[in-house]
């Protein structure tokens, strides 16, 4: 037996944040940016906090119109101050709840591009270092981000998507292409047990790609979210994987 971390983007706007949060382990809450505010931070928190949630910060871009999906053209002193301005803010309301936050996890483009930019890796995991060094930095497996955060110092989780199919250089597939997102609770089963048990990810292209797989990602804003959650849920512990998150 062993255990996964089931991780989901919340705080997003959207009315499934319960209903998910019955199937997953960490809680990555959005911070004002690309959606949410100030209220439903807190709400998001305290729902964390009531199912036993490691909490963590998802900072995005400045783009609600384009749910930080959009890549944008900033300095990396611009970077880090986004960065740290999104965790404190949530570090904050943790903190006015009596609680802690566990982890960071960048969002949509800010992600992505830090994923494949090492400038970019190496200034959020500063950030991150800098608000809290005990923080644990959530990445694309066999990403810069991964790679700058354990130079840094910092903990890391290497994170694999169960919604999202990959291509053939272990990235995920544009948003923009037709086969970008997982379909059936089935293919998604399939993909993150491989992932857990093989180490591997089949790419669009039918590669066999080598992946760490620490924490499994669900999106919240999936139009099957819940269903894919509990599905994915039911099928770990079938497999004897014990659901936990990897601060606790």
């Amino acid at each position: 037996m062993f255990s996964a971390d089931i991780n989901c983007d919340l705080g997003e706007g959207l009315a499934n944040d319960a209903g998910l949060m019955r199937y997953i382990s960490s809680a990555n809450i959005a911070c004002g940016y690309h959606a949410g505010d100030a209220a439903i931070m807190k709400k998001t928190v305290d729902l964390a906090i009531q199912y036993e949630l490691a909490i963590g910060a998802h900072p995005g871009f400045a783009d609600k119109p384009g749910f930080g999906r959009k890549e944008m053209n900033l300095s990396l002193n611009e970077i880090f101050d986004l960065v740290s301005k999104q965790v404190f803010d949530l570090q904050e309301i943790c903190l006015s709840r009596g609680s802690r936050l566990s982890h960071v996890k960048p969002h949509g483009a800010l992600y992505n591009m830090s994923a494949r930019n090492e400038a970019m890796a190496q200034t959020i995991a500063d950030a991150v270092f800098a608000a809290d060094a005990q923080l644990i930095l959530f990445g694309l497996s066999g990403s810069f981000s991964i790679k700058a955060a354990a130079a840094r110092g910092l903990k890391t989780a290497s994170e694999v998507f169960a919604d999202r199919t990959y291509n053939d250089h272990g990235l995920l597939t544009a948003r923009s292409e037709p086969n970008a997102m997982i379909e059936t609770v089935e293919d998604s089963i399939q993909q993150v047990l491989e992932m857990l048990q093989e180490g591997t990810v089949t790419s669009t292209g039918r590669k066999k790609i080598s992946i760490q797989a620490d924490t499994i990602c669900i999106h919240g804003d999936g139009k099957k979210a819940i269903v894919f959650a509990q599905n994915i849920y039911e099928a770990l512990q079938k497999n004897q994987v014990t659901i936990k998150p990897l601060s606790f």
